[in-house]
Protein backbone atom coordinates (compact mmCIF):
# COMPACT_ATOMS: atom_id res chain seq x y z
CA UNK A 1 0.00 0.00 0.00
CA UNK A 2 1.28 3.24 -1.33
CA UNK A 3 2.29 5.54 2.10
CA UNK A 4 0.58 9.16 2.11
CA UNK A 5 2.61 12.29 2.46
CA UNK A 6 0.56 15.51 4.06
CA UNK A 7 1.58 19.12 4.01
CA UNK A 8 -0.26 21.18 6.76
CA UNK A 9 -0.41 24.91 7.92
CA UNK A 10 -1.76 26.83 10.42
CA UNK A 11 -0.30 29.27 12.79
CA UNK A 12 -0.23 32.39 15.11
CA UNK A 13 -2.64 31.53 17.77
CA UNK A 14 -4.16 28.21 18.64
CA UNK A 15 -7.17 28.94 16.60
CA UNK A 16 -4.64 28.30 13.84
CA UNK A 17 -2.38 25.48 15.32
CA UNK A 18 -4.84 22.99 17.02
CA UNK A 19 -7.20 22.59 14.14
CA UNK A 20 -4.04 21.27 12.15
CA UNK A 21 -2.88 19.28 15.02
CA UNK A 22 -6.36 17.48 14.90
CA UNK A 23 -6.59 17.24 10.99
CA UNK A 24 -3.14 15.70 10.96
CA UNK A 25 -3.98 12.91 14.56
CA UNK A 26 -7.16 11.81 12.40
CA UNK A 27 -5.25 11.41 8.84
CA UNK A 28 -2.48 9.34 11.04
CA UNK A 29 -5.43 7.19 12.86
CA UNK A 30 -6.59 6.32 9.47
CA UNK A 31 -3.11 6.10 7.57
CA UNK A 32 -0.61 5.26 10.59
CA UNK A 33 2.21 4.73 7.84
CA UNK A 34 1.75 8.58 6.23
CA UNK A 35 4.73 11.00 6.38
CA UNK A 36 3.50 14.29 7.95
CA UNK A 37 5.10 17.88 7.29
CA UNK A 38 3.89 21.24 9.35
CA UNK A 39 4.71 24.78 7.67
CA UNK A 40 4.97 27.54 9.89
CA UNK A 41 5.90 31.42 10.30
CA UNK A 42 9.30 31.61 12.29
CA UNK A 43 8.92 32.85 15.73
CA UNK A 44 5.45 32.30 15.90
CA UNK A 45 3.88 29.68 18.55
CA UNK A 46 3.38 26.59 16.27
CA UNK A 47 7.25 26.20 16.30
CA UNK A 48 6.70 25.03 19.40
CA UNK A 49 3.01 23.35 19.77
CA UNK A 50 3.55 21.47 16.67
CA UNK A 51 6.66 19.52 17.75
CA UNK A 52 5.37 19.24 21.63
CA UNK A 53 2.35 17.13 19.85
CA UNK A 54 4.83 14.86 17.66
CA UNK A 55 4.96 16.45 14.43
CA UNK A 56 8.07 18.01 12.47
CA UNK A 57 7.78 21.92 11.27
CA UNK A 58 9.35 23.81 8.64
CA UNK A 59 9.53 27.97 9.57
CA UNK A 60 8.97 30.40 7.01
CA UNK A 61 9.87 34.30 6.91
CA UNK A 62 6.43 35.40 6.59
CA UNK A 63 4.45 37.69 8.64
CA UNK A 64 1.11 39.71 7.61
CA UNK A 65 0.40 42.87 6.48
CA UNK A 66 0.52 45.50 9.71
CA UNK A 67 -2.56 48.36 9.06
CA UNK A 68 0.19 51.27 9.68
CA UNK A 69 3.35 52.16 7.93
CA UNK A 70 6.03 50.29 9.63
CA UNK A 71 9.82 48.40 8.75
CA UNK A 72 7.47 45.35 8.56
CA UNK A 73 5.60 46.16 6.13
CA UNK A 74 8.52 47.70 3.28
CA UNK A 75 9.82 43.95 4.25
CA UNK A 76 6.60 42.64 3.36
CA UNK A 77 7.20 42.15 -0.53
CA UNK A 78 10.91 40.19 0.43
CA UNK A 79 9.34 37.96 3.35
CA UNK A 80 6.54 37.33 0.95
CA UNK A 81 8.95 36.19 -2.16
CA UNK A 82 11.19 34.26 0.14
CA UNK A 83 8.37 32.17 1.50
CA UNK A 84 7.19 31.36 -1.53
CA UNK A 85 10.88 30.07 -2.86
CA UNK A 86 11.31 28.18 0.54
CA UNK A 87 7.55 26.63 0.19
CA UNK A 88 8.19 25.12 -3.39
CA UNK A 89 11.25 24.01 -2.04
CA UNK A 90 9.42 22.07 0.79
CA UNK A 91 6.83 20.63 -1.50
CA UNK A 92 9.39 19.55 -4.05
CA UNK A 93 11.75 17.58 -1.51
CA UNK A 94 8.77 16.50 0.28
CA UNK A 95 6.06 15.33 -2.39
CA UNK A 96 3.02 15.49 -0.58
CA UNK A 97 -0.04 14.29 -1.77
CA UNK A 98 -2.17 16.82 0.05
CA UNK A 99 -1.51 20.19 1.12
CA UNK A 100 -4.18 21.33 3.62
CA UNK A 101 -4.41 25.07 5.18
CA UNK A 102 -5.87 25.88 8.69
CA UNK A 103 -5.25 30.00 8.03
CA UNK A 104 -2.15 31.80 9.75
CA UNK A 105 0.34 33.61 7.74
CA UNK A 106 2.51 30.49 6.51
CA UNK A 107 -0.52 28.69 4.51
CA UNK A 108 -0.71 31.66 2.12
CA UNK A 109 2.64 30.85 -0.13
CA UNK A 110 2.44 27.44 1.02
CA UNK A 111 -0.67 26.71 -0.48
CA UNK A 112 -0.34 29.34 -3.61
CA UNK A 113 2.99 27.42 -4.39
CA UNK A 114 0.90 24.12 -4.12
CA UNK A 115 -1.75 25.40 -6.25
CA UNK A 116 0.53 25.66 -9.00
CA UNK A 117 2.95 22.93 -9.03
CA UNK A 118 -0.67 20.98 -9.24
CA UNK A 119 -0.92 19.38 -5.53
CA UNK A 120 -4.48 19.09 -4.28
CA UNK A 121 -4.99 21.52 -1.83
CA UNK A 122 -7.68 21.99 1.22
CA UNK A 123 -8.39 24.89 2.72
CA UNK A 124 -10.04 24.99 6.15
CA UNK A 125 -11.70 28.15 6.87
CA UNK A 126 -13.01 28.47 10.74
CA UNK A 127 -14.49 32.24 10.66
CA UNK A 128 -17.54 33.30 9.62
CA UNK A 129 -16.09 36.27 7.57
CA UNK A 130 -13.04 34.82 6.02
CA UNK A 131 -9.71 36.74 5.53
CA UNK A 132 -8.20 37.74 2.39
CA UNK A 133 -5.99 34.80 2.05
CA UNK A 134 -7.98 32.37 1.73
CA UNK A 135 -10.69 34.50 -0.55
CA UNK A 136 -7.43 34.33 -2.93
CA UNK A 137 -6.42 30.67 -2.44
CA UNK A 138 -10.03 29.60 -3.12
CA UNK A 139 -9.72 30.54 -6.50
CA UNK A 140 -7.86 27.46 -7.18
CA UNK A 141 -8.05 25.16 -4.02
CA UNK A 142 -10.21 21.19 -4.47
CA UNK A 143 -12.28 21.57 -1.18
CA UNK A 144 -12.82 24.52 0.86
CA UNK A 145 -14.66 23.23 4.54
CA UNK A 146 -16.10 25.99 6.57
CA UNK A 147 -17.84 26.35 9.45
CA UNK A 148 -20.52 28.59 8.98
CA UNK A 149 -23.29 28.61 6.43
CA UNK A 150 -23.85 31.57 3.52
CA UNK A 151 -19.94 31.96 2.94
CA UNK A 152 -21.13 31.80 -1.10
CA UNK A 153 -20.48 34.79 -1.40
CA UNK A 154 -16.58 34.37 -0.55
CA UNK A 155 -16.20 31.16 -2.21
CA UNK A 156 -17.18 29.15 -5.14
CA UNK A 157 -20.43 26.49 -3.92
CA UNK A 158 -19.55 23.93 -5.88
CA UNK A 159 -16.20 23.41 -3.54
CA UNK A 160 -17.61 24.17 -0.10
CA UNK A 161 -18.67 21.36 2.45
CA UNK A 162 -20.28 22.98 5.72
CA UNK A 163 -18.00 20.64 8.40
CA UNK A 164 -17.64 22.58 11.44
CA UNK A 165 -14.33 23.37 13.13
CA UNK A 166 -11.72 20.42 14.17
CA UNK A 167 -11.49 20.86 17.87
CA UNK A 168 -9.52 18.72 20.46
CA UNK A 169 -11.12 14.87 21.23
CA UNK A 170 -10.54 15.37 24.47
CA UNK A 171 -13.17 18.09 24.95
CA UNK A 172 -16.15 15.90 23.26
CA UNK A 173 -16.82 14.20 26.68
CA UNK A 174 -16.47 15.91 29.64
CA UNK A 175 -19.55 14.94 31.43
CA UNK A 176 -18.76 12.54 33.74
CA UNK A 177 -15.07 14.59 34.54
CA UNK A 178 -16.23 17.21 36.73
CA UNK A 179 -15.24 15.69 40.13
CA UNK A 180 -11.73 15.34 38.49
CA UNK A 181 -11.28 18.73 37.32
CA UNK A 182 -12.90 19.81 40.84
CA UNK A 183 -9.57 17.89 42.29
CA UNK A 184 -6.87 18.73 39.65
CA UNK A 185 -7.46 22.39 39.94
CA UNK A 186 -8.13 22.71 43.34
CA UNK A 187 -11.52 24.36 42.77
CA UNK A 188 -13.93 24.50 45.95
CA UNK A 189 -17.06 21.86 44.99
CA UNK A 190 -19.46 24.23 46.47
CA UNK A 191 -19.19 27.12 44.88
CA UNK A 192 -19.85 28.16 40.81
CA UNK A 193 -16.74 28.35 38.72
CA UNK A 194 -16.47 31.00 36.18
CA UNK A 195 -13.72 30.85 33.24
CA UNK A 196 -12.17 33.19 31.82
CA UNK A 197 -10.79 32.63 28.62
CA UNK A 198 -8.53 35.18 26.69
CA UNK A 199 -7.62 33.22 23.70
CA UNK A 200 -4.01 31.56 23.04
CA UNK A 201 -1.86 35.15 23.50
CA UNK A 202 -4.39 36.78 26.08
CA UNK A 203 -6.58 39.84 26.00
CA UNK A 204 -5.51 42.91 27.51
CA UNK A 205 -9.35 44.55 27.72
CA UNK A 206 -10.04 40.82 29.24
CA UNK A 207 -7.42 41.20 31.66
CA UNK A 208 -8.13 44.51 32.60
CA UNK A 209 -11.92 43.96 32.95
CA UNK A 210 -11.49 41.42 35.06
CA UNK A 211 -9.21 43.28 37.52
CA UNK A 212 -11.95 45.91 37.66
CA UNK A 213 -15.07 43.62 38.61
CA UNK A 214 -13.07 41.00 40.68
CA UNK A 215 -14.45 42.00 43.91
CA UNK A 216 -17.93 41.91 42.11
CA UNK A 217 -17.59 38.74 40.75
CA UNK A 218 -16.59 37.44 44.10
CA UNK A 219 -19.23 38.92 46.05
CA UNK A 220 -21.22 36.59 44.16
CA UNK A 221 -19.88 34.34 45.92
CA UNK A 222 -18.30 32.61 42.73
CA UNK A 223 -14.74 31.38 42.40
CA UNK A 224 -12.95 32.80 39.27
CA UNK A 225 -10.44 30.87 37.07
CA UNK A 226 -8.48 33.33 35.23
CA UNK A 227 -5.98 32.43 31.78
CA UNK A 228 -4.87 35.76 31.25
CA UNK A 229 -1.68 34.65 28.50
CA UNK A 230 1.75 34.75 29.18
CA UNK A 231 2.30 37.97 28.03
CA UNK A 232 0.30 39.35 31.01
CA UNK A 233 1.18 36.85 33.68
CA UNK A 234 3.83 38.82 35.38
CA UNK A 235 1.42 41.99 35.73
CA UNK A 236 -1.50 39.64 36.63
CA UNK A 237 -0.31 36.68 38.95
CA UNK A 238 -0.80 38.61 42.15
CA UNK A 239 -4.67 38.17 42.27
CA UNK A 240 -3.59 34.63 42.75
CA UNK A 241 -2.98 35.34 46.20
CA UNK A 242 -7.26 36.69 46.69
CA UNK A 243 -9.44 33.59 48.23
CA UNK A 244 -11.51 32.13 45.51
CA UNK A 245 -8.74 33.31 42.39
CA UNK A 246 -6.51 31.33 39.94
CA UNK A 247 -4.97 33.17 37.58
CA UNK A 248 -2.97 31.00 34.86
CA UNK A 249 -0.81 32.13 31.73
CA UNK A 250 -1.77 29.13 29.70
CA UNK A 251 -4.46 25.76 30.36
CA UNK A 252 -3.28 22.25 29.88
CA UNK A 253 -6.38 20.40 30.34
CA UNK A 254 -9.24 22.51 28.77
CA UNK A 255 -11.27 19.10 29.02
CA UNK A 256 -11.32 19.57 32.77
CA UNK A 257 -11.65 23.18 32.66
CA UNK A 258 -14.68 23.08 30.66
CA UNK A 259 -16.00 20.26 32.69
CA UNK A 260 -15.91 22.40 36.00
CA UNK A 261 -16.75 25.73 34.88
CA UNK A 262 -20.62 26.68 35.11
CA UNK A 263 -20.15 30.08 33.59
CA UNK A 264 -17.35 31.47 30.41
CA UNK A 265 -16.35 34.93 29.26
CA UNK A 266 -14.48 34.34 26.23
CA UNK A 267 -13.08 36.03 22.98
CA UNK A 268 -14.93 34.75 20.09
CA UNK A 269 -12.24 33.27 17.80
CA UNK A 270 -13.51 30.45 15.56
CA UNK A 271 -11.68 27.57 17.25
CA UNK A 272 -12.97 28.89 21.27
CA UNK A 273 -16.83 29.09 19.74
CA UNK A 274 -16.55 25.51 18.12
CA UNK A 275 -15.34 24.15 21.34
CA UNK A 276 -17.56 26.50 23.69
CA UNK A 277 -20.72 25.18 21.29
CA UNK A 278 -19.63 21.63 22.19
CA UNK A 279 -19.33 22.06 25.77
CA UNK A 280 -22.70 23.98 25.69
CA UNK A 281 -21.77 26.26 28.97
CA UNK A 282 -23.43 29.75 29.69
CA UNK A 283 -21.49 31.79 28.08
CA UNK A 284 -20.70 35.60 27.37
CA UNK A 285 -18.53 36.54 23.92
CA UNK A 286 -16.46 39.93 24.29
CA UNK A 287 -14.91 39.85 20.51
CA UNK A 288 -11.84 41.16 19.87
CA UNK A 289 -12.24 44.17 17.44
CA UNK A 290 -8.34 44.36 16.09
CA UNK A 291 -8.78 41.38 13.89
CA UNK A 292 -9.17 41.17 10.70
CA UNK A 293 -12.63 41.75 9.53
CA UNK A 294 -14.08 41.75 12.80
CA UNK A 295 -14.41 38.50 12.51
CA UNK A 296 -14.66 37.81 15.85
CA UNK A 297 -18.30 39.77 16.48
CA UNK A 298 -19.25 37.85 13.35
CA UNK A 299 -18.60 34.43 14.80
CA UNK A 300 -19.62 35.15 18.19
CA UNK A 301 -22.95 36.70 16.31
CA UNK A 302 -23.38 33.78 14.72
CA UNK A 303 -24.27 32.28 17.90
CA UNK A 304 -25.91 34.80 19.83
CA UNK A 305 -28.69 35.03 16.46
CA UNK A 306 -29.45 31.52 17.56
CA UNK A 307 -29.96 32.52 21.21
CA UNK A 308 -26.84 30.20 22.14
CA UNK A 309 -24.60 33.06 23.91
CA UNK A 310 -24.25 36.34 25.10
CA UNK A 311 -22.43 39.26 23.97
CA UNK A 312 -20.83 42.08 24.74
CA UNK A 313 -19.02 44.66 23.08
CA UNK A 314 -15.59 46.26 24.35
CA UNK A 315 -16.93 49.39 24.27
CA UNK A 316 -19.85 48.91 26.03
CA UNK A 317 -18.10 46.61 28.58
CA UNK A 318 -18.12 49.38 31.61
CA UNK A 319 -21.43 50.04 31.07
CA UNK A 320 -23.23 46.97 30.60
CA UNK A 321 -21.17 43.75 32.18
CA UNK A 322 -22.20 44.06 35.26
CA UNK A 323 -25.85 43.91 34.46
CA UNK A 324 -25.40 40.82 31.80
CA UNK A 325 -23.59 39.02 34.00
CA UNK A 326 -25.91 40.05 37.24
CA UNK A 327 -28.70 38.11 34.80
CA UNK A 328 -26.93 35.58 33.93
CA UNK A 329 -25.95 34.13 36.79
CA UNK A 330 -29.43 34.59 38.67
CA UNK A 331 -31.49 33.43 36.07
CA UNK A 332 -31.20 29.39 35.87
CA UNK A 333 -33.57 29.33 32.68
CA UNK A 334 -31.45 31.89 30.92
CA UNK A 335 -28.69 29.60 31.45
CA UNK A 336 -30.44 26.14 30.35
CA UNK A 337 -31.72 27.75 27.22
CA UNK A 338 -28.24 29.04 26.50
CA UNK A 339 -26.74 25.62 27.10
CA UNK A 340 -29.54 23.86 24.77
CA UNK A 341 -29.14 26.09 22.29
CA UNK A 342 -25.71 26.28 21.54
CA UNK A 343 -25.31 22.78 21.64
CA UNK A 344 -27.56 22.43 19.08
CA UNK A 345 -24.96 24.47 16.81
CA UNK A 346 -22.40 21.91 18.02
CA UNK A 347 -20.46 19.79 14.52
CA UNK A 348 -19.19 17.16 16.93
CA UNK A 349 -17.75 14.95 13.63
CA UNK A 350 -16.20 18.21 12.01
CA UNK A 351 -12.31 16.62 12.24
CA UNK A 352 -14.08 13.08 10.76
CA UNK A 353 -15.87 14.95 8.14
CA UNK A 354 -12.75 17.02 6.65
CA UNK A 355 -10.38 14.21 6.84
CA UNK A 356 -12.67 12.05 4.89
CA UNK A 357 -12.75 15.13 2.17
CA UNK A 358 -8.90 14.99 2.33
CA UNK A 359 -9.53 11.44 1.15
CA UNK A 360 -11.40 11.91 -1.60
CA UNK A 361 -8.86 13.48 -2.96
CA UNK A 362 -6.06 10.47 -2.96
CA UNK A 363 -8.18 8.07 -3.45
Amino acid sequence: MKTYKFILSGGGTGGHIYPAIAIANELKSRFPDAEFLFVGAKDKMEMQKVPQAGYSIEGLWIAGLQRRLTFDNAAFPIKLLSSLWKSRSIIKNFKPDVVVGTGGFASGPLLQMANSLNIPTVIQEQNSFPGITNKLLSKKANKICVAYENLERFFPKEKMILTGNPVRQDVLDIDNKRSEAISYFNLDDNKKTLLVLGGSLGSRRINQLIEKELDFLLALGIQVFWQCGNFYMAEYKRFSEKEDVQVVSFIDRMDLIYAAADFVISRAGASSVSELCLVGKPTIFIPSPNVAEDHQTKNGKAIVDKKGALLIKESELDEKFESVFNKLIHDENLQTNLSLNMKKLAKQNATKDIVDEIIKLIK
